[in-house]
């Protein structure tokens, strides 16, 4: 072999050589963003911010339970059972755990007022209401004075007015608040054949039998209205709705 063709092989290899490096590097990069976007992580970062990282974790769907009952219906046990219980049933961020005396005594000491004032606005580690806004003040009350009776206290709990508590309804009051939240739906527009408030000729030929018998119907559901109109709430209080349909319907 001459010498310029050996010369000319060694070029040639050296330059397969380098070809092959580029190659086996192009090749990594490429296996790396593919690895990349297919987690969905940047693999030049080690860290993520506490909002990536909830984003993350965080739940498919939320789901809030709710009781039956009109607002502000709660005693003292259901708010604790329903709310409280999640800190004060283990003694979290120095909440007073349910039950123990030693704990309660110091604060039960403070007064009644005190402690559902502190309870009502929010205290130390504890948000307003104990996180839910929709408890009513009588009944974050009761919790308060449920839990503090259970340390030793001896308070009285707010007590239920109306329905909740066994009372009369008012159906000129309880009545429309009701038909508002749920009645309106279809009474207030006649959706799916459900007689108008204020519509006499609709409301007459259910009211033949008398108001007490169409309210027995109306109670178990009948065609498509289901039983009290899907109300939750006690059989009296959606008598009182029904009463209110039937007193501005004749």
């Amino acid at each position: 072999m001459s010498g310029s063709s050996a010369s000319s092989a060694a070029k040639n290899v050296v330059i397969l050589i380098l070809v092959s490096i580029v190659a086996l590097v192009a090749f990594g990069v490429l296996v790396a963003k593919l690895a990349s976007s297919g987690s969905g992580v940047d693999l030049g970062k080690t860290t993520m911010t506490e909002e990536a990282v909830a984003a993350r974790i965080q739940p498919v769907g939320k789901v809030k339970i709710v009781e039956g009952g009109p607002p502000g219906s709660r005693n003292g046990k259901a708010v604790y059972e329903a709310i409280c219980i999640s800190c004060h049933g283990t003694g979290m961020a120095g909440s007073p755990k349910f039950g123990d005396a030693s704990a309660w005594g110091p604060r039960i000491a403070k007064g009644y007022e005190t402690l559902w004032g502190h309870a009502i606005k929010g205290f130390n580690a504890m948000p307003a209401k104990g996180g839910d806004p929709e408890l009513t003040d009588d009944e974050v009350k009761r919790a308060v004075a449920f839990m503090a009776n259970a340390g030793g206290a001896k308070f009285e709990e707010p007590k239920v007015a109306g329905a909740a508590a066994g009372g009369a309804v008012d159906p000129a009051t309880k009545g429309k608040e009701i038909w508002e939240g749920t009645c309106q739906a279809c009474h207030g527009t006649g959706a799916a054949g459900a007689p108008k408030l204020g519509d006499k000729a609709a409301w007459a030929p259910r009211l033949k039998g008398g108001a007490d018998a169409a309210i027995a119907i109306a109670i178990k559901g009948l065609n498509a209205m289901p039983p009290k109109g899907g109300y939750a709430g006690s059989d009296e209080e959606f008598k009182a709705a029904a009463l209110y349909m039937i007193n501005q319907s004749k």
